[in-house]
């Protein structure tokens, strides 16, 4: 038998092998950032539309500028926050997307 040919013989099953392992890799890695990066940046979204839609007056929030308020009136995707202490107290309009996390839930 010449060595040309089993050369040959055998390509056709290490190029299979190879490309088998290679589709192999790629489903480990995809499933890897699955899990790692897409499935908890989804559930904080999901965590933050949730707090958005649960806003009411009297809830005090910080927004993504660091300001700190009460929220006094709520408008479609606006908000109204009191800010400042009693004595001075000052309002600012803010859109709904820039809070960052309510600190302390109006009470019932």
């Amino acid at each position: 038998m010449n060595v040309y040919a089993a050369a040959a013989a055998g390509t056709p099953t290490d190029a299979t092998g190879g490309m088998l392992q290679f589709i192999i890799m790629m489903v480990v890695l995809f499933a890897i950032m699955y899990f790692m990066i897409i499935r908890p940046q989804k559930k904080r979204e999901k965590l933050t539309k949730e707090m958005l839609a649960g806003l009411v007056v009297g809830d005090k929030l910080v927004t993504i500028g660091g300001i700190y308020g009460k929220i006094v009136k709520i408008k479609d995707e606006t908000l109204i926050l009191e800010t400042g202490s009693e004595s001075d107290k000052s309002y600012i309009k803010v859109a709904r997307w820039a809070v960052k996390e309510v600190i302390k839930p109006a009470e019932a």
